[in-house]
């Protein structure tokens, strides 16, 4: 048997969906899931067997098993919140993992190689603590991330092997489903210089949804005198919700229907119509908080909107019409979609990594990037006869074009002070307090005297890897202390990483090859519980029919029953 080979693949870990792509003879390409689908929810569920399902079966379970998914935990990244499934608790990185463990079989299956390395998204603007999670979240399973890009220049990357020979300024603007970016780019002779980026790392799709559903939840309380309480009709108002909302990106008008629906404590059949215009009246506040990332990304750029040649638009949530025509309005001009927005960031990864490992289909493409923080150091300063300390000071600025070098001088403070301590920090408040600490050390031996007679260089050192070098000189001495802060010391250790990795190994996972079917029923439960009358029992027996086709373990039997169940399925969810 001819050993295995190894590839580097990108991927795109998403709020709403992850997605894996790889470099082929004609560009990047999206490698499709065990589905045969180019999307894979980032959805966890366990079922009664207490088998853990990833991808479309979960997020189909989302609707019937609220309890018992998990869905939209990318926001979580890098805080304590825990999501508890099936009497445990999963960190955020842990059910990421289980996303990115399933990417991984499903990629290693299509290509034949095995897949130890990828080069993997985030939005911008994540902070040290939920690029860390994401580096965790990757140790677990099992992949080597030396590259964590920035979504918006992941796109850039897809864009600008598109257009190679183009010379202009761009705007990406990229609404997920639960992160917003935009950042500000130039493209001259294959070069393509990021100058500006913003974002909100809790804005996306999902906020359009959860508006729709607490505008569908007052009126029903309105009309039938108690809300929407109960956990799993909220989740199928959520999902219904969350279909409305896609329809209405074609339609001006739709209808949303619940049949028994728990409303208090009683069932009812809900039917509301929903016009567009109403819904942009109540996604308003929503829309205003895209403004503010695009103004700070032109600013930091040194760009106005009319200096923008073209805007891309990245991430489902920039279907919506509404969020096409806030865009449009702001930058004066109408956006590009000239590549497929759910997958630009996917596959811009895979043009990062062939960049990595210096693909010639890459040669001429070559990518900058900017810090999307301040760091900076905490210092003490004198204010009306008082020291005050804790206060930030900058070195090297948010927007700053990596690699970069940046150095200040510091003095002592104290009189016969002999030592400093160096606390870096990460932010864009002015106390340290406010700011996300990433390191410190002590220099010492510095010469005794009076207060400010002592000078220090700091200098901040930055990569494109995520790599900071610290290093402080004691000017009357020449002395030098360095410390380097690097993604590979803020990954777990390797206890940690076999713990993690054990306790996953503990869980069962449904079988890849019965997938298909899995997600079939659970999309058929899904759809099942919104129906009423013949459809709904039509459907209940291609249910059944599939469920005895299993039990005879006859694939001829099974393939035909579930084939029949995706059709109607389908078919019965256009017109629910």
């Amino acid at each position: 048997m001819q050993p295995m080979t190894h590839t580097v693949v990108g991927i795109d870990l998403g709020t709403s969906y992850s997605l894996v792509a790889t470099m082929g003879g004609e560009g990047p390409r999206i490698i499709p899931n065990s589905l045969g689908e180019a999307l894979t929810p980032s959805a966890i569920s366990i079922d009664d067997d207490g088998e853990v399902l990833v991808g479309a079966a979960a997020r189909a379970r989302a609707a019937t098993h609220p309890e018992r998914t998990a869905m939209s935990f990318k926001r979580d990244m890098g805080t304590a919140r825990t999501r508890r499934l099936d009497g445990r608790d999963y960190r955020a990185e842990e059910l990421s993992a289980l996303v990115l463990a399933s990417l991984k079989r499903d990629a290693e299956a299509a290509l034949g190689a095995a897949i130890d390395e990828a080069v993997v998204t985030v939005p911008a603007y994540f902070g040290e603590a939920q690029r860390r999670a994401t580096r965790h979240a990757c140790d677990i399973a099992g992949l080597r991330v030396e590259r964590i890009i920035n979504e918006p220049t992941a796109a850039a990357l897809a864009y600008g092997l598109h257009n190679l020979h183009k010379e202009m300024r761009a705007a990406v603007v990229d609404l997920g489903g639960g992160t917003f970016d935009v950042t500000v780019l130039e493209i001259i002779e294959g070069v393509i210089e990021i100058q500006g980026s913003s974002g909100d790392v809790t804005l996306g799709g999902d906020d359009f949804v959860e508006a729709l559903v607490k505008r569908c939840s007052d009126q029903i309380a309105a009309e039938h005198g108690a809300p929407v309480s109960d956990a799993l009709a909220r989740a199928r108002l959520w999902r219904a919700c969350e279909v409305a909302k896609r329809r209405l990106s074609d339609l001006d008008r739709t209808t949303l229907a619940l049949p028994q629906l728990r409303v208090g404590r009683k069932e009812i059949d809900v039917e509301l119509e929903l016009d567009r215009h109403a819904c942009e009246a109540a996604w308003q506040p929503i829309l205003d908080r895209l403004g503010r990332p695009i103004r700070i990304a032109l600013r930091d750029a040194g760009a106005s909107a009319r200096d923008i040649d073209e805007v891309l638009l990245v991430g489902g949530a920039t279907r919506i019409p509404c969020v096409q025509h806030l865009v449009a309005t702001l930058f004066g001009r109408l956006p590009s979609r000239s590549l497929p927005p759910d997958e630009i960031v996917a596959l811009g990864a895979a043009v990062q990594a062939a960049l990595k490992v210096g693909d010639a289909a890459v040669e001429d493409l070559v990518v900058t990037d900017i810090a999307p923080f301040t760091l900076g150091v905490a210092t003490a300063e004198t204010l009306m006869a008082q020291m005050v300390s804790g206060v930030f000071t900058p070195i090297l600025e948010r927007g700053t074009v990596l690699p970069a070098s940046r150095v200040k001088t510091f003095h002592t403070v104290a009189e016969g002070q002999k030592r400093l301590l160096v606390e870096v920090y990460q932010g864009e408040h002015s106390l340290c307090a406010d700011n996300e600490k990433l390191g410190e050390y002590e220099v010492k031996g510095i010469p005794s005297g009076p207060a400010g007679e002592e000078a220090i260089d700091i200098r901040f050192t930055y990569d494109l890897n995520g790599l900071l070098e610290v290093e402080s000189t004691v000017l009357s001495t020449r002395k030098k202390s360095t410390l380097v802060i690097e993604p590979q010391a803020r990954r777990l250790d390797k206890k940690a990483i076999k713990r993690a990795q054990r306790d996953m190994a503990r869980l069962k996972f449904h079988p890849r090859d019965a997938l298909p079917n899995r997600t079939a029923l659970a999309r058929a439960d899904a759809v099942y519980a919104e129906c009423r009358g013949p459809e709904r029992e039509l459907l209940g027996l291609a249910i059944a029919r599939l469920r005895t086709a299993l039990e005879t373990q006859e694939p001829s039997l099974i393939d035909s029953a579930r084939e029949a169940l995706i059709a109607l399925t389908t078919q019965l969810a256009a017109a629910t």
